[in-house]
């Protein structure tokens, strides 16, 4: 069993100037899904995600050793970054990064040694409601670690990813599932070998036809910022009068998805991820203060397909993330007839008729 201190740095057996790297990180999706942590984000529960393909974050790091007679100086001891999105300085983020490069100097300690200049852009819409802040620690991660394997090229493959899940975790928990595809388990679990509060791993069961190349249609209900963030969401878990039976739940719901995973069983598969969704919701609906971040579009596209799925017995579902974008999930071989679908009685309840289409992809990386 791995601990955090095994992946703290004795030495370094190279050096580096200065460089450029870049990287690339998909959002994912979570069917079991991640509420309410611990101290150093780690996670009240265990939770599995596709790892999307097309709703990525791209970002470039430079990086150069900082002046040699500044060491004596404040200056050496400061992150020194600029942060550029889309080609633009980005300064309202940079709380964020600071925070984060806080957070993971333990396990890089060369970080106040250069000066970075991150420039990052997302491959879907900005505020689009898409939680891109799992795509875009994970992308910066990735870079970080490339850097790392600079200065220490006998690194292994599998250290090498393991780390960047658990730099990733460290600045957006679910962005740890964001390394790796297809499916990714996140939260130990006695019945995934291998599992980490530490970091994601990939599934490492048998999975069934069914769920190749599944397929994600992300609705754009409403691109606004939420009232109520991720980070206090969880928070409100702590003191939460049916935390304990969700914890227990997504254990037992990730051992239904390992089963349904082999059997290819998608009735089986809509019940538990649909009702995982709901749950979600349910959990910030009883929270002290309660909220609530579905809209009226949401009800009504989460109707629609229940009245199209009776009708044509084609097995597509819903699930949802903390905000009122809809993922229509649905297995390959029925993806004509569902984009119809989507268009014909779904567009409509999109924020300017915007939607995505993205199906399982396979992880970071390099560019």
């Amino acid at each position: 069993m791995f601990t955090a201190t095994d992946f703290i740095p004795s030495n370094y057996t190279h050096t580096v100037e200065s460089g450029n790297f870049q990287w690339s990180a998909p959002s994912n999706i979570a069917l079991v899904k991640y509420w309410g942590k611990k101290d150093n984000q780690i996670p009240a529960n265990p939770s599995v995600s596709f790892t999307l393909n097309n709703c990525k974050t791209v970002t470039k790091l430079a990086f150069a050793k900082k002046d040699n007679s500044l060491t004596e100086n404040a200056k050496a001891n400061t992150f020194s970054f600029d942060l550029l999105f889309e080609g633009k300085p980005k300064e309202d983020f940079k709380p964020k990064i600071q925070k984060f490069l806080e957070r993971i100097e333990i396990y890089l300690p060369f970080l106040k040694e250069y000066h970075f200049t991150i420039d990052t852009e997302n491959t879907f819409p900005h505020s689009s409601g898409i939680a891109s802040s799992a795509s875009g620690m994970a992308a910066l991660a990735m870079n970080l670690m490339r850097l790392e394997k600079e200065l220490n090229p006998a690194m292994k493959d599998d250290y090498f990813f393991q780390k960047a899940s658990i730099l990733a975790r460290l600045g957006s928990g679910s962005a740890c599932r964001s390394i790796k595809g297809e499916i990714v388990v996140w939260g130990n679990h006695q019945n995934i070998p291998g599992s980490s509060d530490l970091f994601g791993v990939e599934f490492p069961h048998a999975v069934h036809e069914n769920f190749k190349n599944f397929q994600d249609t992300i609705l754009l209900v409403d691109k606004g910022e939420k009232q109520v963030s991720s980070t206090v969401g969880h928070e409100l878990m702590h003191n939460h009068p049916f935390a304990e039976q969700r914890f227990a739940q997504a254990h037992e719901n990730l051992d239904k998805l390992i089963q349904i995973f082999e059997n290819g069983n998608l009735e089986e598969f809509i019940k538990v991820v649909e009702s995982e969704a709901l749950t979600l919701h349910a959990m910030m609906m009883t929270s002290m203060p309660y909220f609530i971040l579905m809209k009226p579009n949401t009800l009504e596209i989460i109707n629609a397909i229940w009245k199209f799925r009776t009708a044509t017995k084609i097995p597509v579902c819903f699930t949802l993330d903390a905000g009122a974008n809809v993922h229509v999930l649905y297995p390959n071989k029925d993806k004509g007839i569902v984009l119809q679908f989507i268009q014909d009685e779904l567009v409509d309840f999109c924020q300017n008729g915007q939607y995505i289409c993205d199906e399982i992809g396979q992880g970071a990386v390099e560019n």
